[in-house]
């Protein structure tokens, strides 16, 4: 079994969704700190051909706060204006009429406990893709919580019998090869080959949310924009 975990990040870019089609499991890591004025809540969207930060609004949020004790403060005139930013964004991208109907389901779902609610947009993009990734939340998998960074991360692949872990590239300098070989791990990295598509009439802004992704360009052509990837080997120890 193949097996990523990651923070829970709401619509984050592209790589995200390519290491979460990549594997059988995806773990949503939520019972470590909140990050402030990271993208767990907040990505960026393509508005008159610059990137526009968006943010889900949350209640007192603190990097003092487990994610999973991280409370939304989205009040429905909150939700209404997102849609109309959207919507300014998007109403003449191709691919807006297939994929709003999702978003608005997805911006209205009454939850306010953060991870739920980035579960739940998961699952709908799911749906949408006809993906078949299955999605675990850590706080729910009993495990050693005393464990940190690598040692966590190893614990909870062995509780759920993972074969192969696969995190992003940046994890090069956190996770190594041998010691999740020692717990009978393959390890693998997963980086993003360049990736060009068709904005309105701009030049090309990379990296946004992948709701840009989901704008421009049809179901299939999703699917092989997630293909997309090379898969590194983990190095040895240093």
């Amino acid at each position: 079994m193949q097996t990523a975990i990651m923070q829970p990040y709401f619509f984050p870019y592209l790589g995200y969704f390519q290491m979460f089609n990549a594997v059988d499991t995806f773990v949503l890591l939520d019972d470590v700190n909140f990050i402030m004025r990271g993208y767990i809540n907040r990505n960026d969207i393509l508005l008159n051909g610059k990137p526009y930060k968006f943010s889900i609004p949350l209640d007192k949020p603190s990097q003092n706060k487990l994610i999973n004790e991280t409370k939304l403060k989205f009040f429905p005139k909150d939700r209404e204006n997102f849609l109309k930013t959207f919507q300014m964004a998007y109403r003449k991208a191709p691919f807006y009429n297939d994929f709003y109907p999702v978003l608005e389901k997805i911006i209205n779902f009454g939850e306010d406990d953060l991870t739920m609610y980035i579960k739940n947009s998961f699952e709908e993009v799911k749906k949408y893709l006809d993906l078949k990734t299955e999605i675990l939340i850590s706080s729910q998998i009993e495990k050693d919580n005393s464990l940190k960074a690598e040692e966590r991360i190893i614990e909870i692949n062995k509780k759920l019998g993972t074969s192969t872990y696969i995190n992003a590239i940046g994890g090069q300098k956190l996770y190594h090869k041998k010691d999740f070989e020692d717990a009978g791990i393959n390890l693998r990295f997963i980086k993003m080959n360049d990736i060009v598509y068709k904005q309105f009439k701009n030049d090309f802004v990379p990296n946004l949310s992948f709701l840009d992704v989901l704008m421009f360009n049809s179901k299939e052509e999703v699917l092989k924009l997630l293909s997309e990837y090379t898969l590194i080997e983990g190095e040895a120890n240093v």
